[in-house]
C-alpha cells in the first residue's frame, strides 16, 4: 500500500493509487506540527479492515516544506564550523558578487553559523589530493572539548580540497563522533570543487538535520500508529525528482528543500509524456506560492540555486516560485497602492470564507465574491464557504486600509472593485514568474502548453495563457493533488558526483592516429571513474534497504559537467562519445555561439541511479474510459449562476468534473468543480474532455 503525501501551507494532500483508480484526501494542514496533519490523513485512507490487510506493508512517500520552512525562518539547529585555519570567516565573506548592484544600501542575510561557533583546524590538503598537514591527535581533542562547551546542536566540517582527498575530514569526523551529535562533512554532502558553494551546502545540511530529524521520527511514528499498520516506512521527495529513505532524508536534509514542488514537477513530466507533449510549462497554484517550470521532454535540474540568500549546490529542479497562491493576502503598500502576498493566510486562521477565523481579504476570498468559487461545492461539497464572511473582510480593508487613499483614484471603492484588482495583481505576479522560465530564457511561450494544478491554479491558468499567447492549458484529473500525486510516481533516485578538473584531450591534433588513440583512452578513463562512483553509489543503495534488489534494478544515467578551459561555469551533457560535440550544441543553444577550436575542461563527473516504481495500470483507465464515454454532457450540469469576468457578470453553467464523458466539449462561460479544485473557463474558451480525461481549454481563435 503506497500513499503520497504533499504538505501545503493550507492544505495536506493524500493520494492513494489502486490500479488506475486514484484516491485522494484533502485535510487542513497542521502547521505547529505537520505530521498530525498527515497521520490525519493517511488514517483517512489506509484504516485496514481485516487482519490481511492490516499485515500489509504501508508506505508513505512524502514531501514535505519542513526544510524549507527552517531554512526561510532561520529556525534550525545552532551549527558549529569546523574548517581549514584561516578561512573560518569565508561563510561570511561570500562571493564578490552582489544581487542588486547599483543597491547602496543593500543588506545580506547573516550566516547561518556565528563568529563564536567557527573553529579553523591546522590541516592542509594540496589541490592534488597530497595531505600536506594532517590534524594532530591533541588538537582534534581540544577541539571536541571547545565543541561541546558550545552546546552547539549540529557540527558542519569542510576543508580545502577535500573532494580531491578526504582523509583530514574523516579524522575530524571520528574525533567528534562522541559528542552524540549529527556531523555533516563536505565530502559526503557535496564532493565538488567551488569551497563557498560547498561550505554553504554543508552548512545548510547541519543547520536543518536536527530538526528534519526529529520531525521525520515523528512522522514514522504517528503514521505507524494512526493507520493501525506496524509495517509501515516513510519516504521522503528530494528536491532533484526522486524519492530517498527518511533515513537518509535526515542524513543530509539539504537535499529536500524544494521537496514539495518537485512531486508537481515529476507529474507533470509524467502528463505530458502520457498526451503526447515534447514542450510544457507546469503551473502549480497552491495555497502559499506558485511554482513554474518550463520542460522540454525531462524536466532539466541545476546545481546552481539560492534559498533564502544562501546558495545550495545539490541537484534540484529548475523552479521558479513566487509568493502567490490562494491564501495570499491584500495590502496596500506605502504608496498606497494594491499588494498581494507574500504574506500568507495560510490553515489557521486561512482565508476568511473558511469561518476560522480569518478577517483578512485573499486570492480566495476575491474568487468567491466574483462567483469563481462556488460556496456549495467546494471540497466536493463536504465543507461550505463562508460568503458572508469573504464580503466582510472586503468591507472592512476598504474602510481601514483605503480610508487614507482616494479610493476613487485607486479604483477601490466596493468590494467587486476590491476583488477585480486582487485577481489582477495576482495574475500580473504570476505572469511575471511565467516569463522568467519562457522569454527571459529566449523561449516562445507560445509554442508550450500549460499544465495546470493545484488547489486554486485552476480558476487562473485560462487567463494566464492568454495574458502570454498560450493556446491550450491542460488541467489534469484530481489536479488540487496532483503534486501529491507525482510524489506517489517519483522513481528512486541516489544522486553522486565528484570533481575531477579533466583536460579533454585536443580534438585537433595534427597525427590522426594519435588523436584516435587519446580520445579512446580518456573514454577508458572517465568509464573507470564512473563505474568506481557507480559501485559506491550501489552499495549505499543495498546498504539502505529500499526494496527488494533494488541495487541492482538501479539504471545509471552518466553525465559531465563541461566548459571551455577558462570559464567559470559549466553546461551538462550525457557522457557519450560524441560529448564533445553534445557540448558545443549546447552552447550554441544557450549563449548563441560556440568555439570548437577551443579546449574543453570536464569538471565534474555526474550519476544518477534510478530504481523504477509501479506507474498507473493503463489497461484499467482504459476500460473505464470506455464505460464513461457513452455518458450525455448534459447529466454533468448543475446549474446556472452569475459570474463575474471583467467588469461584466455574465452567466456561467456550473459542471460536476465526475459526471463529463470522455469527447464531451462545452463553450464557456463555465465553471467545473469538483472534490480537490474548480476550473473557470472564460467567456472566449472552450472545454474539452480528452481520452484521458484531462480537461483541455482552449481560446477562440480572434
Amino acid at each position: 500500500m503506497r500513499i503520497g503525501v504533499d504538505t501545503g501551507g493550507t492544505f495536506t494532500d493524500c493520494v492513494r493509487m489502486e490500479g488506475s483508480e486514484v484516491r485522494i484526501l484533502k485535510v487542513f494542514s497542521t502547521p505547529d506540527d505537520a505530521a498530525r496533519g498527515i497521520a490525519e490523513g493517511v488514517r483517512g485512507l489506509a484504516t485496514p479492515t481485516d487482519e490481511a490487510r492490516r499485515r500489509q506493508p504501508l508506505e508513505v512517500i512524502h514531501g514535505t516544506t519542513v526544510g524549507t520552512n527552517t531554512l526561510l525562518e532561520r529556525r534550525g539547529a545552532r551549527v558549529a564550523l569546523v574548517t581549514t585555519a584561516g578561512f573560518e570567516d569565508l561563510i561570511e565573506i561570500g562571493r564578490q558578487a552582489r544581487p542588486r548592484l547599483y543597491d547602496l544600501n543593500v543588506q545580506r542575510e547573516p550566516p547561518l553559523v556565528s563568529r563564536a561557533f567557527r573553529w579553523g583546524v591546522a590541516e592542509r590538503t594540496a589541490a592534488d589530493g597530497r595531505v600536506l598537514l594532517r590534524p594532530t591527535p591533541a588538537s582534534l581533542r581540544r577541539l571536541a572539548q571547545r565543541i561541546h562547551r558550545s552546546r552547539a546542536e549540529s557540527v558542519a566540517v569542510c576543508f580545502l580540497f577535500s573532494f580531491r582527498n578526504p582523509a583530514n575530514e574523516r579524522a575530524v569526523a571520528r574525533a567528534l563522533a562522541n559528542l552524540g551529535l549529527a556531523v555533516s562533512v563536505s565530502h559526503e554532502i557535496l564532493p565538488e570543487f567551488r569551497e563557498y558553494e560547498r561550505l554553504s551546502t554543508v552548512a545548510i545540511n547541519a543547520y536543518l538535520a536536527p530538526r528534519l530529524g526529529a520531525y521525520l521520527a515523528r512522522l514514522e511514528h504517528a503514521v505507524g500508529e494512526g493507520s493501525a499498520l506496524p509495517h509501515s516506512r516513510v519516504f521522503v521527495m528530494q528536491s532533484s525528482g526522486g524519492i530517498t529513505t527518511a533515513t537518509r532524508a535526515a542524513r543530509e536534509p539539504v537535499r529536500t528543500i524544494l521537496s514539495g514542488p518537485a512531486g508537481g514537477v515529476v507529474a507533470s513530466s509524467w502528463l505530458a509524456a502520457q498526451v503526447g507533449l515534447a514542450r510544457a510549462i507546469s503551473f502549480d497554484m497552491g495555497g502559499t506560492s506558485t511554482d513554474v517550470c518550463l520542460f522540454e521532454g525531462r524536466p532539466p535540474t541545476t546545481s546552481e540555486t539560492t534559498l533564502g540568500g544562501l546558495p545550495v549546490a545539490v541537484p534540484v529542479l529548475d523552479i521558479h516560485s513566487v509568493g502567490a497562491g490562494g491564501g495570499s493576502l491584500a495590502r496596500l503598500d506605502a504608496a498606497g497602492a494594491l499588494r498581494i502576498g507574500p504574506e500568507s493566510a495560510g490553515a489557521e486562521p486561512g482565508p476568511a470564507c473558511y469561518g476560522r477565523g480569518g478577517t483578512r481579504p485573499t486570492v480566495t476570498d476575491a474568487n468567491l465574491v466574483l462567483g469563481r468559487l462556488d460556496p456549495e461545492y467546494f471540497l466536493g461539497g463536504t465543507f461550505r464557504l463562508d460568503t458572508p464572511a469573504a464580503e466582510a473582510s472586503f468591507h472592512e480593508f476598504l474602510r481601514r486600509e483605503v480610508r487614507g487613499h482616494n479610493a476613487a483614484r485607486l479604483g477601490l471603492t466596493t468590494p467587486l472593485d476590491l476583488a477585480r484588482g486582487i485577481l489582477a495583481v495576482s495574475n500580473a505576479t504570476m505572469e511575471r514568474a511565467l516569463r522568467v522560465v519562457s522569454v527571459e530564457r529566449g523561449h516562445d511561450p507560445r509554442d508550450f502548453a500549460l499544465i495546470c494544478f493545484g488547489g486554486a491554479g485552476g480558476l487562473h491558468a485560462a487567463e494566464l495563457a492568454a495574458a502570454l499567447g498560450l493556446e491550450r492549458v491542460i488541467v489534469p484529473r484530481h489536479p488540487g493533488a496532483f503534486s501529491a500525486l507525482g510524489i506517489l510516481l517519483s522513481d528512486i533516485v541516489r544522486d553522486v558526483s565528484q570533481s575531477v578538473l579533466l583536460p579533454v584531450p585536443d580534438a585537433h591534433a595534427t597525427q590522426p592516429g594519435s588523436r584516435s588513440e587519446a580520445k579512446r583512452s580518456f573514454i577508458r578513463d572517465l568509464t573507470q571513474r564512473f563505474a568506481h562512483i557507480e559501485r559506491k553509489a550501489r552499495h549505499e543503495l543495498t546498504r539502505e534497504r529500499l526494496t527488494s534488489g533494488a541495487a541492482r534494478q538501479a539504471v545509471a544515467e552518466r553525465r559531465l559537467d563541461v566548459r571551455y578551459a577558462g570559464q567559470s561555469y559549466e553546461l551538462s551533457v550525457p557522457f557519450t562519445r560524441d560529448f564533445r560535440e553534445r557540448f558545443h550544441r549546447e552552447h550554441e543553444r544557450a549563449y548563441g555561439h560556440s568555439s570548437p577550436e577551443r579546449p574543453l575542461e570536464i569538471a565534474n563527473l555526474r550519476l544518477r541511479l534510478i530504481v523504477a516504481t509501479a506507474k498507473p495500470a493503463q489497461a484499467a483507465a482504459r476500460r473505464q474510459r470506455r464505460q464513461l464515454r457513452g455518458r450525455d454532457i448534459r447529466a454533468a450540469m448543475v446549474k446556472r449562476k452569475p459570474v463575474w469576468f471583467g467588469k461584466q457578470a455574465s452567466e456561467a453553467l456550473l459542471y460536476d468534473r465526475e459526471r463529463l464523458p470522455c469527447g464531451a466539449e462545452f463553450a464557456g462561460p463555465a465553471i467545473v468543480v469538483e472534490y480537490s479544485s474548480t476550473t473557470v473557463v472564460p467567456p472566449d474558451w472552450t472545454g474539452y474532455v480528452d481520452e484521458h480525461r484531462n480537461l483541455v481549454l482552449t481560446q477562440h481563435a480572434r
